[in-house]
């Protein structure tokens, strides 16, 4: 049996982001996320909101599972100090060991990674190669874009409208709690 109930994959920015509200938000996901006993699946950075979430749930006592490709070692300064620490060789490797160690993802404000993680853990839920929860942090409506994109593709026939049902947002973190606890 798992010594952890749930595990969160948290993907976010390698980077603070323009607004403060984004390195808030990840401290407080942090937190969140070691208050309630859910560990940190995330990719082993130490820079930008990764490192932000990973700190806090580590100053926290929560636990963490971190993974990085070697060529991404020092660009994100990989997070040796972190509970698990994986390193693989490619990006496709991690992705494929972040999502198979967690159980709900979640998003938080980022660029193209996050937006690629995002979108392959999207396209493997419409292909029901899984049920996780998939949960955007909408801090200051920066997701907002995203939402009328999907709602885009659903509209010129490119996905059914399902695929807007797999897609949860949270407000703000005391609403990703309460998501995270009524979906996991």
């Amino acid at each position: 049996m798992s010594a952890y109930p749930k595990s969160v994959c948290v993907y976010c920015g390698s980077r603070d982001g323009a607004a403060p509200a984004y390195a808030e938000a990840a401290q407080a996901t942090g937190e969140m996320l070691a208050a309630n006993g859910w560990r940190l699946v995330y990719g082993a950075g130490d820079v930008g909101l990764m490192g932000r979430v990973a700190n806090a749930v580590q100053a926290a006592d929560g636990k963490t599972f971190g993974v990085i490709p070697t060529h991404l070692m020092d660009w994100e300064v990989g997070k040796r100090d972190l509970d698990t620490f994986v390193v693989t060789e490619t990006m496709h490797e991690r992705k494929k060991v972040m999502f198979m160690n967690a159980d709900a993802i979640v998003v938080l404000p980022g660029g193209a990674g996050s937006l690629d993680e995002f979108f392959e853990a999207l396209t493997w839920r419409q292909l029901k190669l899984h049920i996780k929860p998939l949960i955007l942090l909408n801090t200051e409506g920066f997701w907002d874009p995203l939402r009328d994109l999907l709602v885009h593709v659903v509209d010129e026939g490119f996905a059914g409208d399902d695929i807007l049902s797999f897609v949860h947002v949270a407000e703000d973190v005391a609403d990703l709690e309460a998501k995270l606890k009524a979906l996991l």
